[in-house]
């Protein structure tokens, strides 16, 4: 666990040197916005799909100089997600990653039109003929990231069942399978979007995408899972947001569904079989595979 700590943490150090490339401030009044989405953006972060795509992508020979436009476009709207889940007609919360949610650091108006330029922005960066050369392919990549975070089946979708389920109660006849839904959906899809992503920057074959799909599914879940354990249980401090939200605002969680054993044993259950897709690669899955491990033994 050290060692790929140490591995995820030079990622991040690596992508967090490419931001400023990619921001230009306005020089009148309106760069406010910019700063905003700057400082969300900044403030640190673990960087897991960024690194998904990096370590997919990776697999079939593609460098991180050329999957760097698609991990910073998936972070940046991954950001604005946070950004509008913090504000008080959400989740309502002043801490994110150890520092004052962006409506805290600036006013609400500025961190809502901060998240929409982050939406708007990645999807800028992803039709840059350097994202991928090959028009058909960046066309592909933008379809699937705007599913991926949209109102059908994607996060979007995932965020508006997360709003009404604190209306259920935990006897609901289907609360297992609503929680399934929300977390695949809430946070899975955008983590299952960085893997998919990297196959195709990779032109992987359709088998290999299957497998990688599977593999993302998994890990989606149980990332989730492992959040609502951290929720109940974790250190304010290392998580770096506000704690016990979810029993406060009686979300359906498996945590709150079944227990804190049964919920990390149903994420150790995912994670192997999460290990299990990736066979076929072999060694040059290590870190995809490392990962996996770490998504049930983090904590924070």
């Amino acid at each position: 666990m050290t060692d790929f700590t140490e591995t995820l943490k030079n990622f991040s150090q690596r992508f967090n040197q490419e931001i400023s490339r990619f921001f230009i401030f306005p020089t009148g009044d309106e760069k406010r916005v910019c700063e905003a989405m700057h400082y969300s953006l900044s403030r640190g972060g673990k960087r897991l799909r960024p690194f998904l795509v990096y370590e997919t992508a990776n697999l079939f020979g593609i460098p991180f100089e050329q999957s760097i436009n698609v991990g910073m476009a998936l972070e940046m709207l991954h950001t604005y997600s946070l950004i509008h889940d913090d504000l008080p007609a959400m989740d309502n919360d002043d801490l994110r990653r150890g520092f004052p949610t962006c409506h805290k650091q600036f006013d609400e108006a500025t961190a809502i039109i901060a998240g929409d330029g982050l939406l708007t922005y990645a999807f800028e960066i992803m039709s840059y003929p350097q994202t991928a050369t090959d028009p058909a392919t960046r066309c592909r990549l933008i379809e699937m990231l705007a599913r991926a975070a949209g109102p059908f089946d994607g996060m979007v979708a995932g965020q508006m069942l997360d709003l009404i389920a604190s209306t259920y109660n935990l006897q609901h006849q289907d609360s297992e399978n609503i929680i399934k839904h929300i977390e695949e959906m809430k946070t899975g899809r955008l983590l299952s979007y960085a893997v998919e992503a990297g196959a195709v920057l990779g032109q992987s074959s359709a088998e290999q995408f299957e497998n990688l799909t599977n593999y993302s599914r998994k890990i989606g879940i149980a990332f989730q899972i492992i959040d609502d354990i951290l929720d109940a249980t974790g250190n304010e401090q290392l998580v770096g947001k506000t704690l016990h939200k979810d029993t406060d605002q009686n979300k359906l969680t498996f945590v709150n569904l079944y227990g804190l054993d049964m919920a990390k044993q149903i994420a150790t259950e995912l994670i192997n079989g999460a290990i299990k897709d990736l066979s076929s690669f072999n060694n040059k899955a290590d870190n995809l595979c490392r990962l996996a491990y770490y998504i049930i033994e983090r904590n924070h």
